[in-house]
């Protein structure tokens, strides 16, 4: 069997749980090369794992996309370690909502910096590197499709009360990927961008209980009351939260030769909700 990703290269931010997770199995499973990326080293290396027990290659790049170094060092792994760049997948996140009577210069940023200018310092990274391969190419006589998806939300296409940031930040990276795909169509470099609704990861976890998990420091609330669950639920025609796996699907659908005719999208992944 002919698998669609065969040989290629594939950078994946915030791949150690969750969406980013099954990102990086969905691709490596199709062929590809994956540098799984995570902010603490157990999940990302748990990860590439996985990857090399069912035949696969990977490698991680630890640490905070926010970090000053970190896009430099990401894009240079993926050329070091696999000797080239053809997929980006910007999924790293995290929500810290909040009202904006309430919410403080540090919740802005900390937001702001994770989902969009991380995602601005790797693309910007990764630019020399496809400009050069496709002028190698074109020059070769050759026309080959490098993929970007960023991932977005449906806070970002619609708004949701308590999450400016994250809402705002998501937005932003749906316009940057506008931007970049008229700047990169020379460079066959396909930019696009999926929007998540409802789905079921620890962030989203059933709960009545206050529970936390530890970002950079910061103790983040996470978790969704049953009685939001159920409303959410019954707000989607699908009926139910999306499962990790079907989130990796719709950005799969990006990646793949099939796709190269398509740039500048934002594809809702929201099983109805938010897409209507």
């Amino acid at each position: 069997m002919v698998r669609k990703l065969e040989g290629k290269v594939a950078l994946v931010s915030g791949a150690g749980r969750g969406i980013g997770r099954c990102i990086a199995l969905k691709l490596a499973d199709e062929g590809a090369r994956v540098v799984v990326n995570d902010l603490d080293a157990g999940p990302a290396e748990s990860v590439v794992t996985e990857i090399r027990e069912a035949g696969g290659a990977a490698v991680t790049c630890v640490g905070s996309v926010t970090a000053d170094d970190f896009a430099e060092r990401f894009v240079k792994t993926a050329l070091e370690r696999f000797g080239g760049i053809d997929i980006i997948v910007n999924n790293a996140g995290y929500t810290w909502d909040n009202v904006i009577q309430k919410m403080s210069d540090e919740q802005w940023d900390a937001i702001v910096d994770c989902h969009l200018k991380a995602p601005f310092r790797i693309l910007r990274a990764a630019q020399p590197y496809f400009r050069e391969a496709s002028k190698a190419e074109a020059e070769a006589g050759k026309e080959v499709f490098r993929k970007v998806v960023n991932i977005s939300s449906i806070s970002g296409t619609q708004g949701n009360a308590g999450q400016v940031n994250y809402a705002s930040a998501k937005a932003g990276l749906m316009g940057m990927t506008k931007s970049l795909a008229k700047e990169w169509g020379r460079l066959r470099v396909n930019v696009n961008c999926v929007a998540f609704g409802a789905i079921d990861t620890r962030l989203t976890q059933s709960t009545t209980e206050e529970k936390t998990v530890s970002v950079e420091g910061r103790e983040i609330k996470v978790g969704v009351h049953p009685d939001r669950i159920a409303a959410a639920g019954r707000d989607t025609p699908l009926g139910r939260f999306g499962t990790p796996e079907e989130a990796a699907g719709s950005v799969y659908l990006f990646c793949i030769p099939e796709s190269n005719y398509v740039t500048g999208q934002t594809l809702i992944c929201g099983g109805g909700r938010g897409g209507f």
